[in-house]
C-alpha cells in the first residue's frame, strides 16, 4: 500500500493503462465521434469520479424533496447488483433483487416518484418519457451516471467526499478514481460531501483552491444530517440519537462504502460501538445473519441495540433468515443532506428549480 490515501503504488502502471483507455473514450465523446443524446425533458445527473461512497443516494433524495412538490419526478439508475435485465419500472410489489438496494430504498421512501432502472440510460429516458410507461414525468434524475456520456444532461452534479477528495486520489486499480480528475470539467456543480459541520470558511477556501472549479462551475459544501432512529420490524417509538446512553452498547451493521463517519457519529453518544462491516451492496446470507446474532449476544442485556443504514435495511426487511429474537432491537438511522451555508443552499435550490422550470416549459411547448 502506498500511503494514507489508500493508493496502491505497485498498481500505478496498470492504472496508467486504464487511464489511457478512459481518456481515449472521453476524447471520442468530446470530438463527437461517440454521440451524446439530449432530451427535451429536464435531465439532472448526479455522479462522481470515484467508486462509491460519496453520498449519491442522499443527494438524489435531496433533489427529490426539492422538486416533487411541483413536478412529477422520475429517478433512473442502473440498479447495481440487480438480478434483472433491461428496463424495469419499480412498483410497491417489485422485489429488491429486480431493481437493486438503493432504487428500492427510494421507491419505498417516495411512493409518488417513479423509480426505474436500466443500464442503457438513453433507453431508460425514452421509456420514462413515452407518455405511457410513466405518465406525467416532468424531470428525470440520473443516479450515478457521470460516466454514462451517451446522455447529455441539462445539469451535471459532481460529488467528491471530503474525507477522500478526488484531487488526492488515483485511478483504478491503484486508487478509486473511475476517470482522471480532469473529468470534473464536465460538471456544472461540484459538491464536497460529508464535510464536518464545523468546517470553517478558511478551510473551505483552501478546498476551493485545491479543487479549482472553473469560472462556469459552482462549488458547494454539504454534510450529513442524521434523523431519528426508527424500528425496522416492530411498532416502536422513534428515538433521537441523543437518547443513546453512555453505557448503551451499539452493534452497527453496515454494508456500505464508508461506515467511518457513522461510527464517529455514534461514538459521540456512547463509547460502546461494535462495528460489523460488510462490502458495499452486500447481499446478506444466513451465515452473515448468524454472525450478527452471535455478535449481538455478546452485548449486555438491557443495554444493547442494533443500528443499520437505510440501504442495509432495504436488504434486511424481507430477509427470510432474520432471527425473530433480534427484530425488536434493530433500528434504522436515516441520513439526509444539509448545506453548511444557508446562502449556498438557497443558490443551489434556485439554480436547480430555474433550470427545471425553464426546460419543463420548453418541453411542454415542444410537445404542443
Amino acid at each position: 500500500m502506498g500511503n494514507d490515501r489508500g493508493i496502491y503504488r505497485s498498481l500505478l502502471p496498470v492504472a496508467w493503462l486504464y487511464g489511457a483507455g478512459v481518456c481515449l473514450r472521453n476524447f471520442l465523446f468530446d470530438k463527437g465521434v461517440l454521440r451524446q443524446q439530449a432530451f427535451s425533458v429536464p435531465v439532472i445527473c448526479i455522479g462522481n469520479l470515484t467508486v462509491g461512497g460519496t453520498g449519491k443516494t442522499p443527494h438524489t433524495e435531496y433533489l427529490i424533496r426539492l422538486l416533487r412538490p411541483e413536478y412529477q419526478v422520475a429517478v433512473l439508475s442502473r440498479g447495481y447488483k440487480r438480478k434483472s435485465r433491461g428496463f424495469v419500472l419499480g412498483n410497491p410489489e417489485t422485489p429488491i433483487e429486480e431493481i437493486g438496494d438503493e432504487p428500492y430504498q427510494m421507491l419505498h421512501k417516495f411512493p409518488d416518484v417513479y423509480v426505474a432502472v436500466d443500464a442503457d440510460r438513453c433507453e431508460g429516458i425514452r421509456r420514462l418519457t413515452d407518455g405511457h410507461t410513466a405518465p406525467g414525468t416532468r424531470v428525470i434524475l440520473l443516479d450515478d451516471a457521470f460516466q454514462h456520456r451517451y446522455v447529455k444532461p441539462g445539469i451535471s452534479i459532481l460529488l467528491t467526499d471530503y474525507n477522500r477528495l478526488m484531487t488526492r486520489d488515483s485511478l483504478l486499480p491503484a486508487g478509486r478514481l473511475r476517470e482522471p480528475v480532469e473529468g470534473k470539467r464536465r460538471a456544472d456543480m461540484i459538491l464536497v460531501t460529508k464535510c464536518p459541520h464545523s468546517l470553517s470558511r478558511t478551510e473551505r477556501e483552501a478546498l476551493r483552491q485545491e479543487i479549482a472549479p472553473m469560472q462556469n462551475q459552482s462549488l458547494f459544501f454539504t454534510a450529513l444530517a442524521y434523523g431519528r432512529l426508527q424500528s425496522l420490524f416492530v411498532s416502536s417509538p422513534e428515538r433521537r440519537l441523543e437518547s443513546l446512553e453512555a453505557d448503551e452498547h451499539v452493534l452497527l451493521l453496515t454494508g456500505i462504502a464508508s461506515p467511518a463517519p457513522l461510527i464517529g457519529k455514534l461514538s459521540e453518544y456512547t463509547s460502546h460501538v461494535m462495528s460489523l462491516t460488510f462490502p458495499d451492496h452486500h447481499a446478506f446470507d444466513a451465515n452473515d445473519l448468524q454472525r450478527v446474532k452471535a455478535a449481538f449476544e455478546t452485548l449486555p442485556e438491557g443495554k444493547r441495540i442494533i443500528i443499520t443504514t437505510e440501504k442495509d435495511a432495504a436488504r434486511l426487511i424481507g430477509h427470510p433468515e432474520i432471527d425473530a429474537s433480534l427484530a425488536p432491537f434493530i433500528y434504522v438511522l436515516p441520513i439526509e443532506v444539509s448545506f453548511l451555508d444557508e446562502e449556498e443552499r438557497t443558490m443551489f435550490n434556485q439554480n436547480i428549480i430555474a433550470y427545471v422550470r425553464k426546460n419543463t416549459r420548453n418541453s411542454s411547448l415542444s410537445e404542443g
